[in-house]
């Protein structure tokens, strides 16, 4: 590839990087969860791959025009919308479970047992991805509808930019959280990070109510 031709594409990818973490780097019910995963060491690497790729799906199909497609089906946001707050309840519920039982806590903050539970791990990432409206609205709408001002090889350039930022939060996310251990090596820790998942938790759920 030319090097003018590498340059002109610097720009579409810069652009997307920096909206891309704009929108991904904020508090909500994936970071979290990656977070708290990230502090256990437990199952991190499938974790983020699996957030980063499903990000990347998204904007790609967000990239090809699908976000037009989303944005004419009001029945299919509205259910989204229901399941994915009927989920964040439950799993509110969960955290605040965890944050009164300090014997759960103490177990978890030795961050050793990384023995099973790989799936629900994986089911739950899956789902504090896909029955998220706004992941929908940030990452296909939002990012797909300002991929139309380039054409060709710079809508690809955007796109990448966009996804790279994905792997690199997410990485960044759940292995930096081990620079928190210290800290999570007392159970009175867990007891306030899993109180604050659980109020951001039922805090997301119920505006995605009253977005109905």
């Amino acid at each position: 590839m030319p090097v003018d031709q590498t340059v002109s594409l610097a720009g579409p990818f810069g652009t997307g990087f920096v909206l891309g973490a704009t929108l991904i780097i904020a508090i909500g019910a994936q970071n979290a969860f990656i977070l708290r995963q990230g502090l256990m060491r437990r199952h991190v690497f499938i974790l983020c791959l699996v957030c980063s790729l499903s990000d990347a799906l998204l904007i790609a199909a967000g990239v090809a025009g699908l976000g037009t497609l989303i944005a004419e089906s009001p029945a299919l946001i509205y259910w989204v919308t229901l399941g994915g707050a009927i989920f964040l309840f439950c799993y509110a519920l969960i955290a605040f479970r965890r944050a009164l039982r300090p014997s759960a806590m103490a177990e978890s903050s030795a961050g050793r047992d990384k023995s099973g539970g790989l799936a629900a791990a994986m089911a739950a990432c899956l789902a504090f991805t896909f029955l998220n409206p706004h992941v929908y609205l940030d990452t296909v709408l939002l990012l797909g509808s300002l991929s139309a001002r380039y054409d060709g090889a710079g809508r690809t350039a955007y796109g990448a930019g966009a996804m790279a930022a994905s792997f690199v939060w997410f990485f960044a996310l759940g292995y930096g959280a081990r620079l928190l251990s210290p800290v999570f090596a007392r159970p009175k820790a867990w007891r306030v990070l899993d109180g604050l998942i659980g109020i951001i938790m039922a805090a997301i759920g119920a505006k995605l109510l009253m977005q109905l």
